[in-house]
């Protein structure tokens, strides 16, 4: 059944894809502030707080492994949401994965710090961090499938971006909300204290809101007609593996690449670099903030703009473009962060962020139009999450330890521009697949691997 044919059974009107294209932005927006705000307190507050008796070198070092130890329970949540999203619908996972994301970043706001309750503090914080990491790995599959399903064919990239966008603007609020807190509202001490526990506890009231607003949008057209005509698959994941994992994992690389970029500043490394008063730099936290937060403006627009570029010329060469910025920028960056100048600073983020939001932009319509339908979304999230292990997860981690071992923040540059390369080879293997049907009577087009070489039609129920 073609797309259009889905359309007729499962009408999604223009005031209804508005409605979509709203709770995903809002829905992705509160998911990655509260994933963000962890990130950004491992860099500027946690090593202090919570592994300050393992030395300033070890404690970052350990403050940005439960960054990235997190990514490794992504899996996980992506192969439980995609199992379940596949089974039973796309909207009850996304519902889900927010209580969970939001319960637990409300939950560390309130851990007690070491001084107070000992190793039992960085325990705490550690397996919320993993809940933070179970919700992220299902929630992004399940609102990019919502915002693509139910958008024209031609309008793909377009309606995938909105849930894009929600990320840039999570990471603006999550570091916004730090530098009013650092700056403004308890600034100094006061910051280490408690300041920086407010926006961890103002996302109850964010939690509300979203779900809110998640639970009156329709379920997707696709997963309407699967329902409909029982084509569900018993064990998504065990055909996932079976039939696709070339794909799989090339469409991971493609993600790593933009997610190791994105990770200088979601991740906490350019923070914790330009205000360690020990380093090269030594600025102080507020302002740092308020550069990340503009950069953060850049990647929003780039991103949205990657998802309407994408429509035009297709998702491969808007990837080329974007990767190509990143080669192009990587060392200037670092050169702009090494002056020590606040606005030379926010120059550098805002160029880089150029790159990755271009990458970032077409990545919900590209990797949709990958799977098949029955097993969409286990693809789509687990993908992703294997991307996000493969770059964003430990590259706060990497980066500061190169530059302790180097010297250096440009050994961090090549390391950048070595994943890139990788990314850029895995996207030019994958056929770009834009305007192809998403409906589940199209399974046996869709199961074509769209790999360069391997052309292997997957029509089996697993």
């Amino acid at each position: 059944m073609s797309d259009s044919a889905v359309t007729a059974l499962n009408p999604t009107t223009a005031a209804e894809r508005r409605r979509v294209a709203t709770a995903t932005v809002i829905g992705t927006t509160i998911e990655w502030y509260d994933f963000f705000i962890y990130a950004n307190a491992a860099g500027l507050v946690f090593a202090q707080t919570y592994f300050a008796p393992a030395g300033e070198s070890t404690a970052i070092l350990l403050s940005f492994a439960t960054v990235g130890l997190s990514f490794l329970f992504r899996p996980l949540g992506a192969a439980l949401a995609g199992h379940f999203g596949d089974k039973i619908g796309r909207k009850r996972m996304l519902v889900l994965t927010l209580l969970l994301m939001g319960g637990s970043t409300t939950l560390i706001g309130l851990v007690p710090t070491y001084a107070s309750i000992g190793v039992a503090a960085p325990i705490l914080l550690l397996l919320l961090r993993i809940l933070q990491g179970i919700s992220a790995g299902g929630e992004w599959g399940g609102a990019v499938l919502m915002a693509v399903e139910n958008a024209p064919v031609k309008k793909r990239g377009m309606y995938g971006a909105f849930p894009q966008i929600g990320v840039p603007i999570g990471m603006l609020l999550a570091s916004g909300m730090l530098a009013l807190m650092s700056g403004v509202i308890a600034p100094g001490q006061a910051f280490l204290d408690w300041g920086w526990r407010v926006p961890f506890l103002l996302s109850i009231v964010l939690l509300f809101v979203g779900v809110m607003i998640r639970r009156k949008v329709d379920e997707s057209p696709v997963f309407k007609e699967i329902a409909a005509r029982g084509a569900t698959t018993r064990i998504p994941a065990l055909r996932l593996f079976s039939h696709h994992l070339p794909l799989v994992i090339l469409a991971a690389l493609t993600f790593a690449g933009n997610n190791a970029a994105g990770y200088m500043t979601t991740g906490g490394f350019i923070q914790n670099y330009a205000t360690n008063p020990e380093g090269p730099v030594g600025l102080e936290r507020t302002p740092v903030l308020l550069a990340v937060s503009f950069s953060a403006v850049v990647w929003l627009g780039t991103t949205w703009a990657g998802g309407l570029i994408s429509d035009r010329i297709g998702r491969r060469n808007t990837y080329f473009l974007g990767f190509s910025c990143q080669l192009l920028t990587v060392f200037p960056l670092f050169a702009l962060v090494n002056t020590g100048r606040v606005g030379l600073l926010a120059l550098g983020l805002a160029l880089f962020s150029i790159g990755t939001g271009l990458t970032y932009g077409p990545q919900a319509a590209f990797f949709s139009e990958l799977f098949p339908a029955s097993i969409r979304y286990s693809g789509v999230s687990i993908s992703y999450a294997l991307g996000s292990i493969l770059g964003g997860a430990f590259a706060p981690l990497i980066g500061t330890a190169l530059v302790q071992r180097t010297g250096t923040v440009y050994s961090v540059g090549w390391y950048l521009i070595g994943i890139t390369l990788v990314a850029m080879c895995a996207t030019a293997l994958i056929r770009d697949r834009r305007g192809i049907a998403l409906g589940p009577e199209n399974e046996e087009e869709q199961a074509q691997n769209p790999i360069y070489g391997l052309r292997h039609a997957d029509t089996a129920r697993v």
